[in-house]
């Protein structure tokens, strides 16, 4: 891997990861046409999911706070933070099953080019669904455990190359009938444990990495924490104005054209 591919990589994987079009997808298809390019299982991917993570932590480090000095508070806002750290905490079970499960599998797809266009055409179906069949958002309807689980295991599905993290937890969380902004808030929240844990996962993997290589590494998870940052902001943008459709179509059509670039 040259310093360049990482930089580009980095920026790919930073402006994608909060968009509904699959980053690990962008990642996927953008690896296999790079002359070159190699690294030891996803190591280089899981470490730009962990840039983009820090980014998540730096635009919510209030909510995190909050979340975590919970259990030693007893303001009138701790019990509603408390509560919101359980259902992380129980929404990250069923995306720690699936992931620890799938993980050798879903390694395998990410040189399968034809699967990863295919599933880059199942988002853009999801996020259709979530736009024409979502339920309007109620005042009352809250994030409850049921919510939290759906949106774990659907998270969990999301190893697979070509499936968007966040547009199939968004998703489940819209037909749900949850706020727009309430569900891309606890799908970045929930990314967080997932994210740390496939990095935990992936660090043995390091030893084969050269010194130089390490490098570049830091290099391109440091641009995806920056281009992240810009991300979030647009993606909470987008979700006040309903436009997840328009990335339906985008899936549908980046997909297809890929589809038929790896047969042909």
């Amino acid at each position: 891997m040259t310093l360049e591919q990482a930089i580009a990589l980095g920026a790919l994987q930073g402006a994608t990861e909060f968009l509904p079009v699959s980053s690990s997808g962008r990642l996927a298809i953008a690896q296999n046409y790079l002359s070159g390019f190699s690294q030891p299982g996803v190591l280089f991917d899981v470490l730009l999911h962990l840039g983009t993570m820090i980014a998540v932590l730096i635009y919510f480090w209030r909510d995190i706070r909050d979340l975590l000095t919970s259990p030693f508070r007893s303001d009138e806002t701790a019990l509603q933070h408390r509560k919101m750290l359980l259902l992380l905490t129980a929404g990250s079970v069923p995306t720690a099953i699936i992931g620890l499960a799938g993980k050798e599998f879903a390694t395998g797809l990410f040189h399968n080019i034809p699967v990863v266009a295919s599933m880059l055409m199942v988002t853009g179906v999801i996020l259709y669904l979530s736009e024409r069949y979502r339920t309007q958002p109620h005042a009352e309807r809250k994030i409850g455990l049921t919510e939290a689980l759906i949106c774990g295991t659907a998270q969990g599905f999301a190893i697979i190359p070509g499936i968007s993290r966040a547009g199939i937890t968004i998703a489940s969380l819209l037909l749900r009938g949850v706020d727009g902004q309430v569900a891309a808030r606890f799908s970045f929240l929930l990314s967080m444990p997932a994210i740390f844990g496939a990095t935990l996962l992936s660090l043995g993997d390091l030893q084969q990495v050269t010194t130089d290589e390490i490098a570049f590494y830091s290099m391109g998870a440091g641009v995806a924490l920056f281009t992240g940052l810009l991300s979030i902001h647009f993606l909470l943008a987008i979700i006040r104005r309903r436009r997840l459709f328009y990335f339906a179509l985008y899936c549908w059509a980046a997909g297809a054209l890929f589809l038929t670039l790896s047969l042909t």
